[in-house]
């Protein structure tokens, strides 16, 4: 299948989304992208970094015949799970691969004591705890109650700590104490943004 591919057999990316369905959180991960809950003000991880240096992963590429070397998968790639990178999925003779696709599913029901949902690629969490971005945003909400807002100050504060990677940032507000924007529509009614 890799040599059938137009593009690189070493490209690759990592996947993380979120599903809302009533008050039912839902979020897949594959790779090192981040979810995180805050919940009266404190952070829960919805999602674990897919990454060689946590145990449960190194364990688990050691029993597919891989590595770990110098917390990388087979001395060349920072995660465990991607998608792509076909040139790594591609073991020896009658071997489970040590980088897989399989997304990891983590669950919640959203109660009132849940405010909003950190969604962030590596280039955040590279420099800042998932508490401190909560942090972040609280403090943002309370002075401008703007999500986008503060998905934008997430950045500024990654960039201000030296990130050296991509940066992308989503925040999802649940907390009634944020306001719905309206705007007006041409009959003149208003509709959510």
């Amino acid at each position: 299948m890799a040599e059938d591919c137009t593009v690189s057999s070493s490209s690759g990316t990592t996947a993380l989304t979120a599903l809302v369905f009533g008050r039912f959180l839902l979020v897949a991960n594959a790779g090192d992208c981040r979810a995180v809950l805050c919940r009266k003000g404190k952070a829960v991880e919805m999602s674990q970094d897919h990454k060689p240096i946590h145990a449960s992963e190194r364990q688990r590429v050691e029993q597919c015949g891989g590595f770990v070397y110098d917390g990388y998968l087979n001395g060349v790639l920072s995660v465990t799970r991607a998608l792509g990178d076909w040139d790594l999925k591609v073991p020896p003779q009658g071997s489970p691969s040590p980088l897989i696709a399989e997304p990891e599913f983590r669950h919640t029901i959203l109660t009132e004591d849940d405010e909003f949902l950190i969604i962030g690629c590596d280039g955040i969490w590279d420099v800042m705890s998932s508490q401190y971005a909560v942090s972040v945003v609280r403090r943002g909400l309370r002075r401008h109650d703007d999500p986008q807002r503060c998905a934008r100050e997430l950045v500024m504060e990654a960039l201000r700590l030296n990130t050296a990677d991509n940066l992308t940032v989503v925040v999802v507000c649940f907390s009634e104490s944020t306001a719905v924007r309206l705007r007006p529509v041409a009959t003149g009614s208003s509709v959510p943004v």
